[in-house]
């Protein structure tokens, strides 16, 4: 059975004091999309949702893309906060095939976790720090985590984005790169479950959504 997600483009009005603040804090972003979801989700809603959301810049002005599989209702965002456009991704999963080349953009939080210092060890800590990625450590990552979704690049252009960041969680703080190019699917069932799940940290803030087009023919 081809699992249902929808797709919520919202062109924002950075006029409006919520957008702009929303802009300037990845943490109050994320709280005003969960509106978009029902309420009766619990402690564990944006699991519960699958919310995941991307901001874009565009020639036309920032775009947020929010993913969830809960139908969302655009009419619960703020009043005047933009235009909000929902697609059902459940189409696109059906037609994803074994050989296909999509295009593909994700913003994701490219990190790796280091073996714990003498120091650490020391304190009974197994896990050392996390360490944000950048340049071929980046694009490394980004091909790994491609290859275990079900993804072949083809392409890779990579751009090194703003550091995640909230100013009501002052300790949060997630590196962000995205890569944008083409792909061949190698395992169209990996495709959609990295689509639904999101890849890496940071999901809750803007990282992690994975997005596709097919190619178009030439």
């Amino acid at each position: 059975m081809t699992p249902t997600a929808y797709l919520t483009r919202i062109h924002l009005n950075p006029r409006n004091g919520r957008v702009r603040r929303d802009l300037a804090d990845a943490g109050q972003l994320h709280k005003t999309l969960m509106r978009l979801m029902p309420e009766h989700l619990g402690d564990g809603a944006r699991a519960e949702s699958g919310l995941l959301f991307r901001l874009d810049e565009t020639d036309t002005g920032p775009v947020v893309l929010a993913q969830s599989r809960t139908t969302p209702d655009p009419a619960r965002l703020p009043d005047g906060y933009g235009n909000a456009q929902v697609r059902d991704l459940a189409p696109m999963f059906h037609a994803l095939s074994e050989g296909m080349q999509v295009r593909y953009r994700i913003a994701a939080n490219t990190c790796k976790r280091l073996r714990p210092t003498p120091e650490e060890a020391a304190k009974g800590r197994t896990r050392g720090k996390l360490k944000a990625l950048s340049g071929q450590e980046a694009a490394d990552w980004w091909h790994r985590r491609a290859e275990a979704a079900g993804l072949h690049l083809l392409t890779v252009l990579p751009t090194h984005l703003p550091t995640l960041r909230s100013r009501t969680e002052p300790g949060m703080a997630h590196a962000v790169n995205r890569f944008d190019g083409q792909a061949t699917v190698t395992d169209p069932q990996a495709v959609i479950t990295a689509v639904l799940a999101g890849i890496g940290k940071g999901r809750s803030y803007g990282a992690g959504l994975l997005s596709l087009a097919p190619t178009p023919r030439t």
